[in-house]
């Protein structure tokens, strides 16, 4: 009897407690399972309603599906329509094209024809000018020799004014009205010098 006791009470002391939190956990568990039962239901709610929706969408997209084959096929048919039209256009441009690079090719050659003569003529013009430009220089040349003697001349008749000038102050005393004068004879000279230059520069 006293084993008994004793081993009653051992479990009383071990198993007893732990039955008693088992149960509070067993407890716990159930109010899960009840909360997520509810949240399952609301979402099968939900897929339902979802369901329905997509069978809704599903009957627009056939509908849909419906116009826009007819829509495609109405389109097909112009498309078909509007290559014949292509088609016919390309031939017919394409003989315009064809008419076209003919009238190019002949115009092509008048043109090589007329550029062969006007590079003649410029042959021509350049071999003649270029002989006048040369008949030019050489007379260019001459009147620069000219001016050159015409420089030197008036150069040396300044120099014998001057002289005299000179002479004529050392020798006599020279009035007023003598100093005008010979003032008014050099700007004459130094004016016919510059008329003279002006005249060779032309």
């Amino acid at each position: 009897m006293e084993i008994k006791e004793t081993v009653q009470k051992v479990l009383q002391e071990l198993v007893l407690p732990d039955l008693g939190r088992i149960r509070e956990e067993n407890g716990k568990i159930l109010a899960v399972l009840d909360l997520t039962n509810k949240r399952l239901d609301d979402v099968n709610a939900h897929l339902a309603d979802q369901s329905r929706r997509i069978d809704e969408t599903n009957k627009r997209i056939d509908d849909v599906r419906s116009e826009l084959t007819q829509r495609i096929d109405e389109t097909n048919k112009k498309i078909d329509e509007t290559n014949k039209k292509i088609d016919d256009v390309r031939s017919e441009l394409t003989q315009r094209i064809d008419e076209t690079n003919k009238k190019i090719d002949d115009v092509r050659s008048e043109l090589i024809r007329r550029s062969d003569e006007t590079n003649k003529r410029i042959d021509d013009v350049r071999s003649e000018l270029t002989q006048r430009i040369d008949e030019t220089n050489k007379k260019i040349d001459e009147t620069n020799k000219k001016i050159d003697d015409v420089q030197m001349d008036l150069i040396n008749r300044l120099d014998g004014n001057n002289a005299r000038i000179d002479r004529f102050f050392e020798t006599s005393r020279a009035t007023e009205h003598e100093l005008r004068r010979i003032d008014d004879r050099v700007a004459s000279l130094e004016h016919e010098v510059e008329d003279i230059r002006q005249q060779m520069a032309a």
